[in-house]
């Protein structure tokens, strides 16, 4: 039996994609930032920026913001902004590895007086939420050691679920802890929240506001990543979903560059768990910094990206596959699979997008739309916006 392509995919309609503030911004490697004509100067020219790939996707409706990088003196007029640009404030992500206090750790130092500062940290963090009507913090914790005996695996542990409480505390009824894991860097010896087991241990301690987040550039290179996503679907307990794509660990491409085959079979797990859906609860964000290429086609690639895989996912035919797999039927199994992330879901796409009002082409509607020319000429003065800025 085949999925009829366009009932399927009816449900990608509600299916927004959260942009990072910080994508909009210059960015490079450890060796050098590279600077490109029209980067945005402030919060708002970002949010600007954003607003461009949600008007010719339809599919990017919110904006992350990232603290202190993003602090304006009135949030109430960026609301109204983001508003006007047709999108709204999404998670707010602290920011604990560009302090000079924070380089032996944040919420995990041995001295009370960081620790104290970090949680007071994200306690502002919660204050930009009320402000802004978010109601995700981020925490991505960039502690960790590089050296055996350099401090106390154990203590740190105890030091990171204290802090946690002390932030949890703070929460109002509707917000909720997003809680980050990465196995390496900037440390190297150890993170102090290296996998999504260390993630989910403080989340289960900290009570039912507190969720993990899955970011696809956090693991070991033979990491599944499906089956940690089906694990924290089953518990209850994915959050949010970080989309970029590696080589070998964290690198901030294009999401389905490296390896399109995964991000399908990531979405087939998502799909198969019903988490499309807006009020499943989990948060899907992009988390990319583009270094060489230009930033918004680059949101826009990827928003299509994570569109295709998902419409892929959306035409496995499901009784098909359940049939093959309690038969045992090894290769029918996979053959299902198999043929719906072989299937050219471009044409039933655009057609959808057409239905919406939306350009067939997102990519070439920005192109010929001249933003970019634009905001190369009039933002000129003024600081750009980048990596820590």
């Amino acid at each position: 039996m085949t999925v009829d392509a366009q009932d399927a995919l009816q449900a990608l309609r509600g299916f927004g994609i959260e942009l990072p503030s910080w994508a909009f911004g210059n960015s490079g490697t450890r060796f050098k930032v590279f600077p490109q004509p029209g980067v945005p100067r402030d919060p708002f020219e970002k949010i600007s920026d954003a607003a461009q790939v949600n008007r010719h996707t339809g599919a990017a409706p919110r904006v992350s913001l990232h603290i202190p990088w993003d602090l304006v003196d009135d949030f109430g007029k960026l609301v109204a902004h983001a508003a006007d640009e047709g999108v709204a404030i999404g998670a707010i992500n602290s920011n604990t590895f560009q302090d000079e206090d924070y380089k032996l750790g944040s919420l995990t130092h041995a001295d009370p007086r960081v620790r104290a500062k970090a949680v007071a940290h994200h306690v502002q963090c919660i204050d930009v939420m009320r402000a802004t009507g978010s109601r995700d913090l981020k925490i991505w914790l960039p502690d960790g050691l590089n050296y055996a005996g350099q401090d106390d695996i154990r203590d740190r542990q105890e030091r990171l679920a204290d802090s946690l409480r002390e932030i949890y505390a703070a929460l109002d009824a509707e917000h909720r802890i997003l809680l980050e894991y990465k196995i390496f860097e900037p440390h190297f010896y150890t993170m102090d929240i290296p996998d999504w087991g260390t993630s989910l241990l403080h989340c289960l301690d900290l009570g039912p506001q507190a969720t993990v987040v899955l970011d696809t550039g956090h693991h070991a290179p033979s990491t599944n990543i499906e089956f940690i996503v089906a694990q924290l679907l089953r518990v209850g307990r994915l959050g949010a979903f970080d989309f970029n794509s590696r080589y070998y660990a964290d690198d901030d491409l294009i999401v389905g560059s490296a390896d399109p085959f995964q991000l399908f079979r990531i979405m087939n797990e998502i799909v198969r768990a019903d988490a499309l859906r807006p009020d499943s609860g989990v948060n899907f964000m992009l988390d990319q910094c583009h270094n060489i290429e230009e930033k918004i086609p680059a949101q826009i690639r990827s928003v299509l990206n994570v569109q295709e895989a998902t419409a892929k996912a959306l035409l496995v035919d499901r009784a098909a596959l359940r049939a093959a797999q309690q038969a045992g039927d090894v290769l029918a199994a996979h053959a299902v699979l198999m043929d719906a992330y072989n299937t050219d879901v471009r044409a039933p796409l655009a057609d959808l997008r057409e239905s919406q009002g939306l350009p067939r082409d997102p990519a070439a509607a920005y192109r010929a739309s001249g933003y970019a020319a634009k905001i190369a000429a009039e933002r000129v003065g003024g600081a750009q916006a980048g990596w820590g800025a």
